[in-house]
């Protein structure tokens, strides 16, 4: 029988198997660094757009800021003036009041009975003055709390003293202005009265 040697051809077989694979393991290394290094600039391209995109909103935020502190500044000021103008209302409007209020003092207080001072809080009255007798007193209550602009009428000090031979009461009084709704109608209606 012939012997024949196949040893080159599996040898020449082997090496270039070798050879296809030293290719096919390079090439792959290649891929697989072209694949990393595209995944790396694509990331890093993404990672410059979202530092882009936050510095944006950081600046248009920083804009907003300084617009709603302004709005604040504003809505202060708007405040302000809100309190203003309803202190000016209720200036005018309680303005006829002191005229009525003086008036009423004046009808109020009975024959024998003389104020000596009279001082308002609010609307708290502190009245006190001098009368011919604890009765007379007594009527001055009774025409406050009658009164169409005056009311709760409390005796502070009652004392009696005598001044030029004759017998008197010196006497403190407290009482509370009544809040009219309608001062404009009465204003109106004396107005044209």
């Amino acid at each position: 029988m012939a012997h024949i040697n196949l040893l080159p051809w599996r040898e020449e077989r082997n090496k270039q198997k070798q050879r296809e694979f030293a290719f096919i393991a390079g090439g792959s290394v290649v891929i697989a660094g072209l694949i990393v290094l595209l995944s790396h600039i694509y990331v890093d391209g993404k990672i410059v757009t979202q530092d882009q995109r936050n510095a944006f909103l950081k600046n248009e935020i920083s804009v907003l800021d300084k617009r709603i502190g302004r709005i604040k500044e504003l809505e202060s000021l708007k405040d302000d003036l809100l309190a203003r103008m309803n202190v000016i209302q209720e200036l005018q409007s309680s303005r006829p009041e002191s005229v009525h209020l003086m008036d009423e003092l004046v009808r109020t207080v009975p024959e024998g009975v003389y104020l000596n001072s009279f001082a308002q809080k609010t609307r708290t009255i502190e009245m006190a003055g001098v009368a011919q007798s604890n009765a007379r007193v007594s009527d001055y209550m009774r025409n406050i709390d009658a009164s169409e602009w005056l009311t709760d009428p409390r005796l502070g000090l009652i004392r009696s003293t005598e001044s030029k031979r004759r017998r008197v009461a010196n006497f403190t009084l407290r009482g509370s202005q009544k809040v009219r709704k309608s001062t404009e109608q009465d204003n109106g209606a004396g107005g044209a009265g």
